[in-house]
């Protein structure tokens, strides 16, 4: 650890917290926390705004990710500080200290770190996501199959003791807790599907 460490995942904490999806639902006439599934990410964004605003949340959200293990990178601190930072960012965003810890659910800021941390296992994430999606068409679903198939990645193309590797695996439990609502929801039948004409039921992700 040197002197900038600590500062360094601070900032990638409150970087994490900056809450994108209600500042452009806001700049857009409509708290996403009162409207929709009254989460603040891109897919509730995308729900109430349209989809040009969910896309700009998606890209913030996930570059506000990337800025955490970016930052240590270049504060040259060593790879464990590096997967550090992007954890800190993933979980400003899931409980940001500007929203009374009341965030969104991490998954477009988790794909943001790991653009940084592991690029090849975030595009085999992507694709788990869209596979399942077309499948299933529930987001929360495929938002789970996401961090689990980065978690295996990781471990697979890094080794699973890898400070990368043990953030993914962290991050498949925060999804699965963050998600919490939507389980629930979905044993109880009503949760919504995507490409459905109805989906209000379905918890943004973000």
């Amino acid at each position: 650890m040197n002197l900038t460490t600590i500062p360094v995942i601070v900032l990638s904490y409150f970087l994490g917290a900056v809450p994108f999806g209600l500042l452009l639902g806001r700049w857009r006439g409509v708290d996403p926390r009162r409207a929709g599934s009254g989460n603040i990410g891109a897919t509730n964004l995308s729900r109430v705004g349209g989809r040009g605003l969910g896309l700009a949340t998606f890209i913030l959200d996930a570059g506000k990710g990337a800025a955490g293990p970016l930052l240590a990178r270049g504060a040259d601190l060593e790879p464990g500080w590096v997967a550090a930072a992007g954890m800190a960012a993933i979980l400003g965003h899931c409980f940001p200290a500007y929203l009374w810890f009341r965030g969104g659910k991490g998954v477009a800021t988790l794909m943001g770190a790991f653009l940084v941390l592991n690029p090849v296992a975030a595009a085999a994430a992507a694709v788990a996501f869209a596979v399942s999606l077309l499948a299933f068409r529930y987001v929360a679903l495929s938002s789970f199959f996401l961090a689990l198939t980065l978690a295996v990645a990781s471990a697979w193309l890094g080794g699973a003791s890898r400070p990368g590797s043990i953030t993914a695996m962290a991050c498949v439990l925060l999804v699965a807790y963050t998600h919490r609502g939507n389980w629930s929801r979905m044993h109880r039948g009503t949760e919504g599907r995507a490409f459905a004409p109805s989906d209000s039921g379905e918890t943004a992700n973000g």
